[in-house]
């Protein structure tokens, strides 16, 4: 997790502690994109609401505030946890000569995510993980 992210994060939890971070990137050098969650939905009223609460980042960043959609971000052990039996694209920093691995989320532990993919079980530390999303049914 990034710097950028734990501080949004942080915020967020005094400001509005219902929001759930799912994922801060910087897209390019200017382009700040934040996915975030809510129990009961995120709505645009939310998306503004988040917006202000980070308005300060406006002077550094375009911002860009919204749902997780279909290819919801995964980034913690507990987004691993909650979506096991789903499948998942991992793209991960470390490995060679393979990068991207596909397949059915059966274990998260604190360390590493689990994955049934199409050539046999692969556990990749979330150490290695560079972006994971869901993969659409």
């Amino acid at each position: 997790m990034t710097a950028l992210q734990t501080d949004i994060e942080e915020r967020l939890a005094a400001a509005d502690p219902d929001v759930e971070v799912l994922l801060a990137e910087l897209v390019g050098d200017r382009r700040l994109r934040v996915f975030i969650d809510h129990p009961e939905g995120v709505t645009l009223r939310l998306c503004e609401r988040v917006s202000s609460h980070l308005n300060d980042l406006r002077e550094r960043y375009a911002l860009e505030v919204s749902s997780p959609g279909a290819q919801r971000p995964l980034t913690k052990p507990a987004h691993f946890r909650r979506f096991i039996g789903h499948r998942a694209r991992v793209r991960t920093c470390n490995r060679r000569p393979r990068t991207n691995f596909t397949g059915e989320v059966i274990s998260a532990s604190e360390r590493e995510v689990t994955l049934a993919a199409a050539d046999g079980i692969v556990a990749i530390p979330y150490a290695e993980i560079r972006r994971c999303n869901l993969v659409e049914e």
